[in-house]
């Protein structure tokens, strides 16, 4: 063991971190649904790391590196919080945000749905119009 025992214990603390939080828990795997559009989760990653530790005053030196006998812990919590769905299609990509706010932010998200409707409806229209002339 090389260092100070709290540096060690540092040291596996966020080794375990490091295994648990990955690039794949913020934006996740991509799964295709059956009309051929891709659904990717986006997520939320909190974590938090404390770790401590004390050297106790002993007449029995019980490691011979160092003085005092070492007591040490640490701990980690790790958040993993859904907010939202980027799906792609062959025309056009969304973000489906899962948590909203107020009404205003599911007015704000809706717009582009409502503008994408009205292009749909428009379309045949114009197409109609061009086969009749």
């Amino acid at each position: 063991m090389e260092g100070h025992p709290i540096e060690n214990l540092m040291r596996a603390t966020m080794e375990n971190i490091r295994d648990m939080v990955d690039v794949n828990t913020i934006v996740g795997e991509a799964v295709e649904s059956k009309d051929g559009s891709l659904i990717i989760p986006i997520s939320k990653v909190s974590f938090g790391f404390a770790s401590g530790g004390s050297e106790f005053c002993s007449k029995n030196n019980v490691d011979s590196n160092f003085k005092n006998p070492f007591g040490g812990g640490a701990g980690a919590g790790v958040s993993v919080k859904p907010v939202a769905f980027l799906v792609t299609t062959k025309d056009n990509v969304r973000l489906l945000s899962v948590d909203h706010d107020n009404t205003y932010d599911k007015i704000v998200d809706t717009v582009p749905q409502i503008i994408d409707m009205i292009k749909c409806m428009v379309k045949p229209e114009k197409s109609n119009s061009e086969d009749k002339e």
